[in-house]
């Protein structure tokens, strides 16, 4: 992520966390992560993991395309460390009904492990290219381009690329 959106990203989070009346170390705590790591992103300073944005959008209260929404769109992002997956935010619909819509594209071998998002939290796929292994750790489901899944992602799901590259549409629907 470069310095001008880091810096975005980092008063984002700032703003965020004031309107909630969270000081730094509350929010650091209840996002299990270190103060001087969470100062270090309000100052544009960080280079945040997916996960970590993850689990600050959700005890901030918003989703993940809340929280990037004003950086830039389309977004995107490679994780950090690099793990072959490089997804990009195309659209967020707030009010009511709020989702997240995200373009995954998937190296070989790229694999992904999700945390599980707040209740109620569900997930549609459509395979656009390859072949992945995706939803439930305990049981995902196999799909092939043109195929979809629909799971619960309130419970710690899984991304896993079968072949050369793949391609998936990720709506995330939020209660």
């Amino acid at each position: 992520m470069d310095p001008a959106l880091r810096a975005r990203l980092g008063g984002r989070i700032t703003q965020l966390r004031e309107a909630r009346g969270f000081s730094l170390s509350a929010l650091a705590e209840r996002a299990n992560m270190a103060k001087s790591n969470l100062s270090n992103l309000e100052q544009g300073l960080g280079n945040p993991t997916v996960d970590t944005l993850w689990r600050l959008a959700g005890t901030l209260g918003v989703t993940f395309g809340e929280l990037v929404d004003t950086l830039e769109a389309p977004l995107s992002f490679e994780e950090s460390p690099p793990n072959g997956i490089v997804t990009t935010l195309l659209c967020r619909q707030g009010e009511g009904a709020r989702i997240d819509v995200y373009l995954m594209r998937f190296e070989r071998g790229a694999q992904r492990i999700a945390a599980a998002h707040p209740a109620g939290v569900i997930e549609h796929a459509l395979v656009l290219a390859g072949e992945l292994e995706l939803g439930a750790n305990d049981s995902p489901e196999r799909l092939v381009r043109g195929q979809t899944s629909r799971f619960a992602a309130d419970i710690p799901h899984c991304y896993r690329n079968l072949g050369d590259t793949a391609t998936i549409l990720l709506t995330i629907f939020y209660r």
